[in-house]
């Protein structure tokens, strides 16, 4: 994705966006992956998701201060809502996200 074009997303969206930063050879990525999906799932549209694949932009990454993967950081407008790294249970993330949804 652009980054121009992930810039517009970001700001334009009136829905939450749960910004994904990882790699493909990522571990921890991966095994975070169905979990993200699940709380997606389970929050009904209320957020949208977006991988950014972070060897595909190193500007982007280091633009928003990710220095290790996995990397979430949830925007609304354009503004920084929440963020978190590392491995999560699907109740942690939630719990973390439920908090900036109506």
């Amino acid at each position: 994705m652009p980054k121009k074009k992930f810039k517009e997303i970001i700001q334009q969206s009136e829905a939450a966006i749960l910004v994904d930063f990882y790699a493909d050879w990522c571990g921890p990525c991966q095994t975070m992956n169905p979990v993200l999906e699940a709380v997606i799932g389970e929050l009904d549209g209320k957020i949208q998701l977006h991988k950014l694949n972070v060897d595909k932009h190193p500007q982007l990454a280091q633009q928003f201060g990710v220095r290790s993967i996995p990397h979430y950081i949830l925007f609304k407008k354009g503004k920084i809502l929440w963020r978190k790294g590392g491995i999560m249970t699907k109740r942690d993330l939630l719990q973390g996200l439920k908090g900036f949804i109506g």
